[in-house]
């Protein structure tokens, strides 16, 4: 009966320490957000390429402003189309 107890308990600690290395892998494990996992596409403002810009509806760019002697006044850049307004 001896032998047959020490297996027992033998079989139990193995099983015990199982789950425990079962339950702590499963809880490093990352979670996934289903929030980021449907990102948005970037603000038209973070658009720094003229085609990038263009390629999407939602966006429009506006050029480069020089003075009269070619100087560049205000860079170019890309900005959203306004809004519709409700009625």
């Amino acid at each position: 009966m001896t032998i047959l107890t020490a297996r027992f308990w033998g079989t139990a600690a193995a099983a015990a320490a199982f789950a425990v290395l079962a339950s702590t892998a499963q809880a490093q494990e990352k979670k996934v957000d289903t929030k980021t996992a449907t990102k948005k596409p970037p603000a038209c403002n973070s658009l720094k390429v003229q085609t990038g810009c263009e390629a999407r509806s939602d966006c429009n760019w506006v050029g480069e402003v020089k003075d009269g002697k070619g100087k560049v006044t205000k860079k170019a850049y890309c900005r959203a189309n306004p809004t519709p307004k409700k009625k």
